[in-house]
């Protein structure tokens, strides 16, 4: 197929669901419960809502909405940071959009810019190298976000940085990695999860290949997966036509992308720049061992947290936000407390919320009158026990 309407053609869509449904009511039939299969990505979790996928299943069949989100698993503390940094004087603060709203413990980067911080939304790491060019009497910080996709661009442009002598520039670095995280979801007690849609952007860059743990160690399918209707459902059919043979394997469903190892030359520029930080807390999740990245010895004149001092501080999210329960697939978003009354997407009080790939924010803004009736019916059955 060559064309986006191709892969949103409502008869071949029509067809797979078809054959997900058998194969779905026939595993529940065996296993006497639905099957579970996460979406780690949360553009993802963003098409499946935005084209009605979750509508269309049967209830033999449920998706758990995954970690998959740089901005949704940043903890508070780390937010608290970047407002400290922020708010120095000689400071150019700057970040990509969806995470300027995010709260920390006291404000966000939004908050900390109406009282006179100069933060400034930037498109890319490179935008920011050139406000600091721009301003060489100024500190121009960049906060460095997200998984494995968006880790190269930050590379390449600490590279770039040392190749034009730029001083003035650091790199507020929270990149973190999607391998160390899928195996603590497997890991967790309080989550069953019978195959997995892999990320189709972290892909891009990592490949195939290094999802095979999950297939030979835990024995759960993974089919790395497209972004468009027919993606979703054919990889959705994909993992279940693994899970009736009783296999498990490493399919990419993506390969019009996704090469099978990966992009050598991204690979390559974050190997040269970063090293695996021992620990890294996730919101939710708590401490992930070897989860995220640092700048390493080589390019530590450009690490922000050496030169401002930071001092991350856990900070547990509000107890009313469930963010955590929703970001570990234990409740779904309409069942927090405050899912579209305290919190909503002007309002928000925690990051699932804010971010444009948050399972919350989808839920919201795709829902619609299904999310009600699923609130009526919650609330029934919170009565009758």
């Amino acid at each position: 197929m060559k064309y986006v309407d191709e892969f949103r053609d409502p008869h071949k869509a029509k067809v797979l669901l078809d054959n997900i449904i058998d194969i779905a009511d026939a595993l529940a039939d065996d296993q006497q419960r639905p099957t579970y299969i996460m979406e780690v990505c949360g553009g993802h979790t963003h098409s499946i809502f935005r084209y009605g996928i979750e509508n269309m299943l049967p209830p033999s069949i449920e998706l758990i909405h995954g970690p998959g989100c740089p901005v949704c698993v940043l903890p508070r503390g780390r937010v608290d940071d970047c407002v400290a940094i922020a708010e120095q004087e000689n400071v150019i603060f700057t970040t990509f959009g969806d995470a300027i709203r995010v709260p920390g413990s006291q404000k966000s980067l939004l908050e900390a810019k109406a009282d006179g911080a100069d933060v400034r939304m930037v498109y890319s790491p490179m935008d920011a190298l050139s406000i600091a060019k721009k301003n060489p009497d100024k500190e121009v910080v960049f906060f460095g976000l997200g998984f494995e996709t968006t880790m190269p661009s930050t590379a390449l442009t600490v590279l770039q940085a040392e190749a034009d002598g730029v001083t003035n520039f650091s790199l507020f670095c929270n990149h973190i990695t999607i391998i160390p995280t899928i195996k603590a979801v497997l890991d967790s007690p309080d989550l069953q999860l019978d195959g997995f849609l892999g990320p189709g952007h972290v892909s891009m860059v990592i490949g195939n290949q290094p999802y095979g743990f999950i297939a030979e160690q835990y024995h759960r399918p993974v089919v790395v997966a497209g972004f468009e209707p027919l993606d979703i459902l054919q990889s959705l059919w994909m993992v279940l036509k693994q899970l009736q043979a009783g296999e498990a394997r490493v399919e990419n469903q993506y390969n019009r992308i996704v090469p099978e190892y990966g992009n050598r030359m991204a690979l390559e520029a974050i190997s040269k720049v970063f090293e695996l930080r021992q620990f890294f807390e996730w919101r939710g999740l708590g401490s992930i061992d070897h989860s995220g990245v640092q700048l390493n010895k080589q390019y530590s004149t450009y690490d922000a947290e050496k030169k401002f001092s930071t001092k991350t501080v856990t900070i547990a999210d509000p107890e009313s936000c469930q963010c955590g329960e929703v970001l570990k697939g234990a409740i779904k978003p309409w069942q927090c407390k405050v899912f579209g009354k305290a919190c909503t997407p002007e309002t928000p009080v925690g990051a699932l919320m804010v971010s444009s790939e948050g399972a919350c924010a989808a839920y919201y803004l795709y829902g619609g009158d299904r999310i009600d009736a699923l609130q009526v019916e919650d609330d029934i059955e919170e009565l009758r026990a």
